[in-house]
């Protein structure tokens, strides 16, 4: 069986509590004592010429151990995140950019390599004019056409 406090008992242990919780935060005093050591303390002894210390704010966070080297000031965790996803947005953004010009490099690669197979075939090859009539390229335009389809692939397919 556990043995209950009265009302009483736990009223004096909770202040007494508190007491040694105020004797703990109070003021804290610097001083050197009569070997030339510095001492620290609540209550300096007589006779010496004591500094009072001033106490840590209440909730007050330790020292930043990650301050920036070039002075400027540390982030809040709030801040630090929001500079965190913005970062990750811009990579994302990034990659997205260039996952998008790299498919669009293959497109053109896959384009101008089936042009210059096309060119290369040895089959007549027709085009429309503006009209809508169709024609058929010449050799020397074949010629041309098929350098501009290579210079294309060195260029997509690189």
């Amino acid at each position: 069986m556990h043995a209950r406090f009265p009302l009483m008992e736990k009223t004096i242990i909770v202040v007494l509590s508190f007491l040694f919780a105020a004797a703990a935060w109070g003021q804290q005093y610097k001083w050197v004592d009569q070997d030339g050591k510095v001492r620290y303390g609540d209550v300096p002894p007589p006779g010496v010429k004591a500094t009072p210390l001033r106490p840590p704010p209440p909730g007050a966070p330790a020292a930043a151990p990650s301050a920036k080297k070039d002075g400027a000031k540390a982030l809040t965790p709030e801040a630090a995140f929001r500079k965190r996803q913005e970062e990750a947005a811009k990579g994302r953004d990034t990659q997205a950019k260039a996952d998008q010009e790299a498919q669009q490099k293959r497109e053109n690669c896959t384009r101008a390599q089936d042009a210059l197979r096309a060119l290369e075939s040895g089959q007549r090859i027709a085009r429309t004019d503006t009209k809508g009539e169709r024609y058929y390229l010449e050799d020397a335009q074949i010629a041309q056409e098929t350098a501009r389809a290579r210079q294309s692939v060195q260029q997509w397919c690189n």
